[in-house]
């Protein structure tokens, strides 16, 4: 597997069913959607329907939370076999996944798994990636998740693990600034170190979304609520180091109205232009 993924500039959002009946209705200013991968696959019907009825209107990227790229049995084929079905029928920028894993056997914890940064865990992730890229035929985006645990075993930093796994794997990035900010926070690390470690030339995408206060002065990710201003600070200087890249607002829980979503995402249009 030897393919390179194109950098793609423009703003988009993740395509949720609370909004389907409006990017069906008309044209909306969005640049590109991104869809939850596992709500499409081994689906017919009116889902399939409507994602396909979208596709002809907006590139869509495919985002995955189940691959378990970080398992010690690696990903299930009969999962990446459906994975890439849909991709060929949807054709998408790119699929997408994260630096995690999500259950033991047949038992899926939907939740994403941390991972201790030693050599072990980076030789077993970087296997099962190249694996799964060898499977779908196309490089993978993988995504820095939020962080609330962290391991004595530990020897790297989060951010020398992915620079480490995209030199070895050829992958690319999708970084999810709110979850710098966030794991951040939470462990008490520079957030500006974290980006400026990242290779530039492997990211491809930005994720940017509400957090919400946890326990303990943590901070949770919770996709409920709009960008924080820390967060948008922080994009402006990933957008000076990366330069322009897909960017993304998510928003997975207490989805307001379209119109608010579209207006959030000309905020990043505008801290997009900041100069540097």
């Amino acid at each position: 597997m030897n393919q390179t993924i194109d950098p793609f500039t423009g703003f988009g959002l993740g395509l949720r069913k609370e909004h389907h009946a409006d990017f069906l209705a008309e044209q909306q200013p969005v640049d590109f959607v991104e869809i939850i991968s596992e709500n499409f696959m081994a689906c017919g019907g009116r889902p399939l329907a409507t994602l396909r009825a979208v596709r002809e209107r907006y590139p869509v990227i495919m985002h995955g939370v189940s691959m378990s790229l970080g398992s010690a049995r690696g990903p299930d084929r009969a999962y990446l076999a459906e994975l890439k079905a849909l991709a060929r029928q949807i054709d998408p920028l790119w699929l997408s996944d994260h630096l995690c894993w999500t259950g033991i056997d047949a038992h899926n914890s939907h939740d994403l798994l941390p991972l201790p940064y030693t050599e072990e865990a980076l030789d077993r992730f970087c296997a099962n990636l190249t694996f799964a890229q060898d499977v779908l035929e196309r490089p993978l985006l993988i995504e820095n998740p939020s962080s609330y645990v962290s391991f004595a075993e530990s020897t790297m930093t989060e951010w020398e693990f992915l620079a480490a796994m995209a030199e070895r794997t050829g992958c690319y990035l999708l970084l999810d600034v709110n979850n710098v900010y966030v794991t951040s926070v939470n462990h008490r690390f520079d957030p500006a170190a974290f980006l400026q470690a990242i290779p530039p030339d492997r990211v491809r995408q930005i994720h940017l979304a509400g957090h919400s206060a946890g326990p303990e002065s943590m901070l949770i990710d919770t996709h409920d609520a709009a960008v924080r201003a820390e967060v948008w600070e922080l994009y402006a200087q990933a957008v000076r180091l990366f330069g322009p890249c897909a960017t993304m607002i998510e928003r997975d829980d207490a989805i307001p109205p379209l119109a608010e979503l579209l207006a959030e995402l000309d905020q990043a249009r505008s801290a997009a232009r900041l100069p540097a």
